[in-house]
């Protein structure tokens, strides 16, 4: 039996990337996917046990590593924990379809190891500056897929969010760059069908 695909999720403190993941649950359990999540933080296990409160996945299906002073480092010097974790995933669930790696939150030069991940996304958020896609950091420059959240937020923090966007689609040179507000649910859909596409090689739901 194949393997499960494996998403990385990384991005900045606070833009959204435990609440995207809430989402894409939503989305997966509507339509039978098999998923699993893994989470990091620093030296607690709160984002999973914000998805096990969730209860949109049994709490068995959701693993804590825990990462230590420095985030990226167990996701890209040394995935071994992270590597080891979905190992024990895929044992446990032999239909696993997808497992998704929620980063712990770090700064715009965090990349995840294709050693842990088949694809990845970086989630920023409005509220961070209409600066991040400026700043070019590896994170924005190099990830599968950029995802702008809380776009929602744009008028309440003096942003120009279409500039904003096209200054990302600028700096990203044609790779794939979407928007979302994760707190009504607004872009989750053409997130979903990107994965479907290029990670599970599945036809987006009509």
């Amino acid at each position: 039996m194949s393997a499960a695909a494996r998403v990385g999720i990384g991005g900045p403190v606070g833009s959204g990337k435990t609440a995207l993941i809430e989402r894409m649950l939503e989305a997966f359990a509507a339509d039978g996917t098999d998923v699993a999540v893994i989470t990091n933080d620093l030296v607690t296990d709160e984002d999973a046990e914000r998805l096990r409160r969730g209860g949109r996945l049994a709490p068995e299906r959701i693993l804590a590593v825990q990462a230590g002073a420095c985030p990226h480092t167990v996701i890209r010097e040394d995935p071994t924990l992270n590597m080891a974790a979905a190992d024990r995933l895929e044992r446990q669930f032999p239909g696993l379809e997808l497992i998704l790696i929620e980063s712990g939150g770090d700064n715009l030069a965090s990349t995840f190891s294709l050693d842990l991940v088949d694809y990845w996304l970086f989630v920023i958020d409005v509220a961070g500056g209409d600066d991040i896609p400026r700043k070019r950091g590896p994170g924005v420059l190099q990830c599968d897929l950029l995802v702008i959240n809380k776009t929602d937020l744009a008028p309440h923090v003096g942003v120009d969010f279409p500039a904003m966007l096209a200054t990302a689609q600028a700096a990203r040179a044609g790779r794939p760059v979407l928007a979302s507000d994760c707190r009504r649910g607004a872009g989750v859909a053409e997130i979903i069908a990107r994965l479907r596409r290029d990670v599970l090689f599945t036809p987006a739901e009509p």
